[in-house]
């Protein structure tokens, strides 16, 4: 009797090896997205495509946001309101300063979150992908997107 087992265990070694590298293989392809590469950091001083403001990108907690730091435009005396705020109560404060991304977090490549507009007084999804020296975002209400791109300043 115990040769017959040695012989069943021989001959299953085979399977059993098989059954280990598939195993293994396994493990790597659900570890592989886990350990993929994290977005480029989006931190720091950006100018916008038009060239009317800086906005810094800085840490919110654990999220990321971003607030106007300056306008690069000729503003009214006592500064640029929110005037298109679709809140009639918050029209009265300044552009400099606000919040206008908030709550974004890694998304695949880049990042998500939720983003407004003073210039539309409009508020939207966005998502925002570094490639470089230049931040591609993406801000859509419903299904209508708009794309910009700013550039990192030093």
């Amino acid at each position: 009797m115990p040769s017959d087992v040695a012989d069943i265990c021989v001959a299953n070694r085979g399977e059993v090896a098989l059954i280990h590298r598939l195993g293994l293989a396994l493990v790597a392809l659900i570890a592989v997205p886990s350990m993929a590469a994290a977005p480029a950091p989006i931190a720091g001083r950006w100018k916008t495509d038009d060239g009317k403001a800086v906005v810094v990108m800085a840490a919110c907690g654990n999220k990321m946001c971003g607030r106007v730091d300056r306008l690069l435009i000729k503003q009214p005396a006592g500064g640029q309101l929110d005037e298109r705020n679709p809140d009639k109560q918050k029209r009265s404060r300044k552009v400099t300063g606000l919040q206008i991304y908030w709550d974004l977090v890694p998304h695949g490549d880049g990042w998500k979150g939720e983003g407004y507009s003073p210039e539309d007084g409009r508020y939207y999804k966005a998502h925002l992908r570094v490639n470089g020296g230049k931040m591609t975002m993406k801000g859509c209400v419903s299904v209508f997107c708009r794309t910009v791109t700013w550039t990192k300043m030093g």
